[in-house]
């Protein structure tokens, strides 16, 4: 059994009506974000706009959230989160937006309620640099992006 992580959410007066973030299957790592449009949005090819959730969250410390995008709207109509993952911070409480890119060849509408993206909680670490002189070898050594095919 998964651990459950209670995180605070605030949902906007203008989003009252649209359901929390949730979990689409039992294995579902992450949460369906919905759109909280007032109206319809038309996305052309190749352009990007934030779409509001109508939620504010406080991610617990050593925690982030992330907004991915659906691999649905991906592979039928080409949608994209524009920063994905876009990163929650602990310290962050403003709105949630996502920031929607179409790909595709069409251009999208976008619609209240729609399910636009979603939302993993995950562990982070944080990190402290230590300077070196030098760094261990490894099989990869300094070979660079793409090398190992």
């Amino acid at each position: 059994m998964i651990a459950t992580l209670k995180i605070a959410i605030v949902v906007e007066a203008d989003a009252r009506d649209l359901p929390l973030p949730v979990y689409q299957t039992p294995g579902s790592a992450g949460m369906d974000l919905l759109a909280a449009v007032a109206e319809q949005i038309v996305l052309k090819p190749g352009e990007f706009k934030l779409i509001p959730t109508g939620i504010r969250i406080a991610v617990p410390d050593g925690y982030e959230a992330q907004v991915r995008p659906r691999s649905g709207l991906a592979f039928k109509y080409g949608i994209g989160v524009m920063n994905g993952p876009g990163t929650i911070d602990s310290d962050y409480r403003g709105p949630v937006g996502v920031i929607l890119f179409n790909f595709g060849p069409e251009p999208f509408e976008i619609r209240r309620g729609d399910r636009i993206a979603q939302m993993v909680i995950a562990r982070h670490e944080r990190a402290e640099w230590v300077l070196a002189d030098s760094l261990d070898e490894s099989q990869r050594g300094s070979g660079g992006f793409g090398s190992t095919g």
